[in-house]
């Protein structure tokens, strides 16, 4: 699958670029395309939320840390300031994908 990004800025795939893919490669109408990938993010997003792990074969764990209450400090001012206890998304690739970025990072080296 060839992906191309569109703007030179913020070189990222967007939720109605995977929804064109859909279109374009598997033959959905627009608006099962959007429908499904809003339907992915959703469970995904949900899952999350409700605490529990999201794994990608291939691709790589979505997992839920709980960060425990620490000391903060404001930067401009040297305050000591209290960061309450919170919950964080964490991504682990797979080795596939690790294996797969290491390969198009040497693919685009240039030889010097």
């Amino acid at each position: 699958m060839d992906i191309t990004v569109e703007t030179l800025e913020t070189p990222a795939l967007t939720k109605a670029q995977l929804a064109e893919l859909l279109f374009e490669q598997i033959g959905l109408n627009k608006r099962e395309a959007k429908d499904m990938v809003d339907a992915f993010f959703d469970l995904v997003s949900n899952s999350l939320v409700d605490g529990d792990d999201v794994k990608i074969t291939g691709f790589g764990n979505f997992q839920i840390r709980t960060k425990s209450p620490r000391p903060g400090r404001n930067p401009r001012t040297g305050e000591a300031i209290p960061i309450a206890a919170r919950r964080v998304v964490t991504f682990h690739a797979s080795q596939k994908l690790k294996e797969q970025i290491q390969a198009g990072a040497t693919a685009n080296q240039v030889q010097v």
